[in-house]
């Protein structure tokens, strides 16, 4: 993510990308969604829901624009680079003419890159074969605070992701190992309240097997902060093929109990107060603006690759509808849980003890091969922050601050709260709305001028979004600024109340 061009990796059809997607979107975001709607009401949580799918798909089409861009460019350098380099070779050889030379160079950026197009295609020059990461767009379309801004964004989401993983799988541990003893045995999701300072284990309360679960949790995986890490192709059907069979497993249970008529969800319309954390778990559940290039990338054929990225929406927004709308009408409000698998942990529900477990420990298995991967990205976010041309970072500050600074601030958080319904909501609707909105909106209108710059104003790019009109980008940028002010204010209410 932080920077540069790397291997674009083995081709598949544009079907298998969308499954990709698919599984990119949906994961922990999906989980903490129904206590959101339960918490906001079902008809604003599905208008919210539908407003923020149709802005993530709109600002998703603005960065596929901005890599074709990006590829158009890098194409043209190369062949500018090759025609310096022949020129050269013309001028040693002694054919050259120091009016035609100085006239050639003044025309140079008006002239040859629009011939260069046209010589090769204008339709290929756009075409996305190189995968060029958002942080190689930003640098190629952004001044530099808008560089560094962008880093600013991408490490506060990453440090959000991680609190997040942090404190997810130490709750799921802590509900299914507290309740699964003595006179708690199966109450996780019976509505049974249990505060922190609730026995656990003999002398030990219920926020100390959380700490304890946090401390085991940070000594097995945060190791690997300081190495490198890759996510293998089996681990990633492993778990894509875990998470589809917990999602399914969720809906049918609920299913079958709202069937058998034991349902006890009474959900309300419309709960304003509930807007703010259903805004940030929405935006959180739709995030997958900074992980494109690796998905489109190797997409074999990309003719309609736009339509493709709609159908997927269109089945992610169904599928969240469905999770939603089972799980709020199937438990009561006071009883959804923030962790929604935690729900189906209740002998009432399901009286198989290993479904119970596996939803029970569902987030542990698929957050904990993910956390490594998200820390090392954040690691190399900040290498790439503070980099400067030609130099090198001491051996204690590349293999001991760096690592560092990326596992103790989301630990701490985790220590101090495990409140993920919070979390996920803050993460979304701050550092999430800007790698959502703001900075899509800005790659596409920076990536438009430089496009027009660089080929003219006749040249099309073959990707160039639906929404091509400068309306839909100052709409996403007012929309962007106006969630940051309306957050921030309902917080500062909110507390203000307190």
């Amino acid at each position: 993510m932080a920077g540069g061009i790397t291997d674009t990796g083995e081709l598949y059809s544009p079907y298998v990308g969308l499954v990709y997607m698919f599984n990119l979107i949906v994961g922990t975001g999906a989980l903490t969604m129904p206590k959101a709607f339960a918490t906001a009401g079902w008809l604003i949580s599905l208008i919210l829901l539908m407003f923020l799918g149709f802005m993530s798909y709109m600002t998703t089409t603005f960065v596929v624009e901005a890599m074709a861009a990006a590829n158009a460019q890098l194409r043209w350098k190369r062949m500018e680079k090759r025609k310096e380099d022949d020129e050269d070779e013309d001028s040693s050889s002694g054919v050259s003419d120091s009016d035609v030379l100085l006239q050639d160079g003044y025309e140079r950026a008006e002239t040859r890159p629009i011939l260069s197009v046209q010589r090769r295609g204008s339709s290929n020059i756009f075409e996305i074969t190189e995968r060029v990461e958002m942080g190689q767009m930003a640098s190629m379309f952004f001044n530099k605070v808008g560089v560094n801004l962008f880093y600013f964004c991408i490490i506060i989401y990453l440090y959000g992701d991680l609190a997040i993983y942090a404190a997810a799988v130490p709750v799921s541990l802590m509900q299914v190992t507290c309740s699964a003893i003595g006179n708690h045995s199966c109450n996780v999701g019976d509505g049974t309240k249990y505060n922190d300072t609730d026995k656990c284990w003999g002398p030990i309360r219920r926020i100390d097997a959380y700490r304890l679960y946090l401390a085991a949790f940070t000594l097995l995986l945060g190791p690997f902060t300081f190495f490198n890490v890759q996510k293998t192709k089996y681990l990633q059907i492993v778990t894509s093929l875990m998470r589809w069979i917990a999602f399914i497993l969720m809906i049918i249970l609920a299913l079958i109990r709202i069937s058998r008529g034991q349902a006890e969800g009474h959900p309300s319309m419309a709960q304003l107060s509930g807007i703010r954390n259903l805004f940030g778990v929405c935006v959180y559940s739709f995030m997958c603006q900074h992980s494109l290039p690796s998905l489109i990338t190797p997409i074999s054929k990309k003719r309609h690759v736009n339509k493709l990225v709609l159908l997927d929406y269109i089945l992610i927004l169904a599928f969240y509808s469905l999770l939603s709308f089972t799980a709020i009408y199937c438990f009561r409000n006071d009883t959804l849980m923030d962790m929604y698998t935690l729900n189906f942990t209740n002998c009432e529900i399901i009286n198989v003890a290993f479904i119970r477990y596996f939803l029970g420990l569902f987030p542990v298995f698929t957050i904990s091969t993910n956390f490594p991967i998200i820390a090392v990205t954040l690691r190399n976010n900040w290498k790439t922050l503070f980099h400067r041309e030609g130099g090198t970072y001491p051996w204690v500050v590349d293999r001991i601050v760096f690592p560092a600074i990326t596992l103790v601030p989301p630990v701490l958080v985790a220590f101090c709260t495990h409140d993920l319904e919070s979390l996920v909501g803050i993460t979304g609707a701050y550092a999430g709305n800007g790698i959502q909105y703001l900075i899509p909106a800005f790659l596409a209108y920076c990536s438009r001028k430089d496009t027009q710059l660089v080929f003219g104003s006749g040249t099309v790019n073959k990707h160039l979004s639906p929404f091509r009109h400068t309306f839909w980008i100052v709409f996403v940028l007012i929309w962007g600024f106006s969630c940051f002010v309306f957050v921030t204010a309902n917080i500062v209410l909110s507390e203000s109340k307190l």
